[in-house]
């Protein structure tokens, strides 16, 4: 029986052909088999005891799934804002503003568990906060696609785009970007993590280690800006959890 798999994190329509292609071919290595699962919401996977693999935003896999996701590996992206396995946000508004003048502006925020729209954004503008108050109540999009949209169509005036996204949105979607301007970055965080419930973490990694050299594969990993996966140390995620603790920012 095929347990659930997904990559639901950058699972955009342009590059959903590519995601497929790399997946067939990451289930060849370890001896897998079956379709990644896009039936239901992007979370209910991590949650089903009988996932085999998946990758999901480190705010969640430190927080909310902290015991019940076991850890796999961490990409290395081909993106500018990413630095080997860690990554930033790009905070974008629409014109080249100081993060002072944005007092009193809305955000437009993915997720409230989001690290890379969420909590990037808390760590850019928390040295300005008052007591905590910096902003206007945000606006909850639901994808950085979304909030980028939210900001180019006037409904909300900044938000922290995963630099992953953005490298993306050059290569795939352009007008994603149009009539926006990135006026900050946010500190360097370790990237996605892949990780798994119910699947063999020996076979994985080394599924991965084949796929990253596999020239069948190299099309999908240009097209997805995946250069190498690593396995980082015990502990090493704990820095969002640390970083969370250094912030007094409402959103």
């Amino acid at each position: 029986m095929f347990a659930a798999a997904s990559l639901p994190m950058y699972d955009w329509p342009e590059i959903r052909p590519f995601t497929d292609q790399f997946w067939a071919g990451l289930a060849r290595h370890a001896g897998l088999a079956g379709a990644l699962d896009r039936s239901s919401t992007f979370d209910a996977p991590w949650r089903d005891p009988g996932l085999l693999f998946s990758q999901t935003c480190g705010y969640p896999f430190t927080h909310e799934f902290k015991d019940m996701l076991t850890y796999v590996a961490t990409p290395h992206y081909a993106a500018e804002g990413c630095s080997g396995t860690f990554y930033s946000s790009f905070v974008f508004a629409r014109e080249a503003l100081t993060l002072g003048e944005l007092q009193g502006a809305r955000p437009a925020v993915n997720a409230r568990d989001s690290m890379s729209g969420m909590l990037a954004l808390k760590l850019v503008f928390s040295p300005l906060a008052q007591g905590g108050e910096f902003f206007a109540p945000a606006l909850i999009t639901g994808s950085h696609r979304a909030s980028l949209r939210a900001v180019r169509e006037d409904r909300a005036d900044v938000c922290a785009i995963d630099a992953v996204c953005v490298g993306l949105a050059r290569k795939h979607s352009p007008r994603d970007l149009e009539g926006l301007v990135e006026i900050a970055r946010s500190p360097l965080v370790p990237s996605l993590p892949y990780v798994t419930r119910a699947g063999d973490v020996n076979r994985l990694r080394d599924a991965f280690a084949k796929s990253m050299t596999d020239p069948d594969l190299a099309e999908a990993r240009a097209a997805l800006l995946l250069q190498d996966v690593s396995v980082l140390a015990d502990g090493t995620y704990n820095i969002i959890a640390q970083l969370e603790n250094t912030v007094n920012l409402k959103l």
